[in-house]
């Protein structure tokens, strides 16, 4: 409002019409129904199911269930290429992109995120770049190849993933930027985001140290430009998704898990906005 009360307020904000949704793997080792309890109570848009060790969490019809229970639509489903998953849904890597792009239409979001194939997942990681753009023709459905970074064991690093860590050197349609990753690899997730251009579809918000660590700290919390890529995104009328992947393993309480995805939220929805310059 203007200073009289009437016409158009000169300092107005524009949102995009990107959601702001929540990681299941963000509550863990709470469960995936605990997910979309928090999604729904604290005012997240939309769930991104990450598939997991949780039997839940791999059974679409269970996910279905859930989302009409809470009222939370799904955005997204993170394939299970973890280490700790390489078991679910069997081992053949395809299967499981396929397997979930399948879950993502069924419960009517629009991304799969995949990370980049292990070096010794030679076969899968020959292939990788024709495979994912084979897959998003066949289904529909945007891959978006999430950033990684270095192992480092000492001070030595360790190359694990082929083509690379960093998708912005190769030939996707989709990306996914992780500022956790960012953070680990000592990237620039604003330059990132430049270069990258449309290829951004989906983003992991969250936060590092710059400590080399996959730390996943809640926005804020640690040095990555997490105000000012929200900020850009929303100057640039970002249309993908906003996920915020935080850990929350150490939690003492449920009360500190929810005060952290509340804070997480907030945070977010504060800096996702761009002026309404008229």
């Amino acid at each position: 409002m203007s200073p009289d009360g009437f016409g158009a307020d000169p300092h107005s904000v524009r949102v995009p019409p990107a959601r702001v949704a929540l990681s299941t793997a963000s509550v863990y080792p709470e469960s995936t129904a605990f997910a979309f309890e928090m999604a729904a109570r604290l005012g997240y848009d939309a769930i991104e199911v990450m598939v997991g060790i949780d039997p839940l969490s791999q059974d679409v019809e269970a996910i279905k269930h859930l989302v009409d229970y809470y009222g939370i639509p799904v955005c997204a489903v993170h394939a299970p290429c973890l280490l700790i998953t390489q078991r679910v849904w069997g081992s053949d890597p395809w299967d499981k992109l396929a397997r979930s792009a399948e879950m993502v239409q069924v419960l009517g979001g629009d991304t799969v995120v995949v990370h980049p194939p292990f070096r010794w997942q030679r076969d899968y990681a020959e292939d990788f770049v024709e495979g994912i753009a084979r897959l998003e023709a066949d289904t529909n459905v945007a891959f978006g190849v999430e950033n990684m970074y270095p192992w480092r064991a000492s001070r030595p690093e360790v190359q694990v993933y082929v083509p690379g860590w960093n998708p912005v050197d190769h030939d996707f349609a989709n990306v996914t930027l992780d500022l956790s990753h960012t953070s680990a690899a000592g990237d620039d997730a604003i330059a990132m985001a430049h270069v990258l251009k449309s290829r951004l579809r989906h983003v992991h918000m969250t936060d590092g140290s710059g400590s080399g660590k996959d730390e996943h700290l809640v926005p804020g919390r640690g040095n990555q430009p997490c105000a000012e890529l929200l900020e850009l995104l929303a100057t640039q009328g970002f249309e993908g998704n906003v996920v915020l992947e935080i850990n929350t393993r150490k939690a003492l309480s449920r009360t500190s898990r929810e005060t952290d995805l509340a804070e997480s939220l907030a945070f977010t929805r504060f800096h996702f906005a761009a002026a309404d310059i008229l």
